[in-house]
């Protein structure tokens, strides 16, 4: 694994840390213990494979890690997010607008920061679920808990 992804890992890790001290529930499991669990080990492999430009495999990957039940809501979306940008980027339209639709039905405070909803090819189709969804647009500013990757 690259130095760059588990710096993200830390990320997602320390921003859900951050929310549950919020909520007075105790910290989140360290990066080694998340990534002994299947779901999130998946997770992490979608991820990375995405970055590597293997897309048949991170499809693979992160479609392994929902049906593995990932343990937060915040996971789920951003797995789903993956796929909907695998999906547009492969002019597979329909999918990418249900994998966002996904996405925001897992965590209803998902959102894309400012790049990824300025993206030509899954920007449009992003926006166009979420005014469908009734859920603000977030172009304005980058997404509430959500980690840019």
């Amino acid at each position: 694994m690259t130095l760059t992804a588990l710096w993200r890992i830390g990320l997602v890790v320390a921003g859900a840390g951050a929310l549950q001290a919020c909520q007075s529930t105790p910290p989140t499991s360290s990066i080694a213990q998340l990534y002994q669990r299947p779901a999130e080990r998946s997770l992490v492999d979608g991820i990375r494979l995405y970055d590597s430009g293997e897309f048949e495999r991170s499809e693979a990957a992160l479609h392994k890690a929902i049906d593995a039940n990932l343990a937060d809501r915040r996971d789920v979306a951003v797995a789903y997010k993956y796929l909907a940008f695998i999906a547009c980027a492969f002019n597979r339209g329909t999918e990418c607008a249900l994998d966002f639709t996904n996405a925001f039905n897992a965590d209803p405070d998902f959102r894309l920061n400012n790049a990824e909803i300025g993206h030509p090819l899954w920007g449009p189709v992003y926006r166009r679920v979420a005014q469908a969804l009734g859920h603000p647009d977030s172009g304005a500013g980058a997404a509430r808990g959500e980690v840019s990757r």
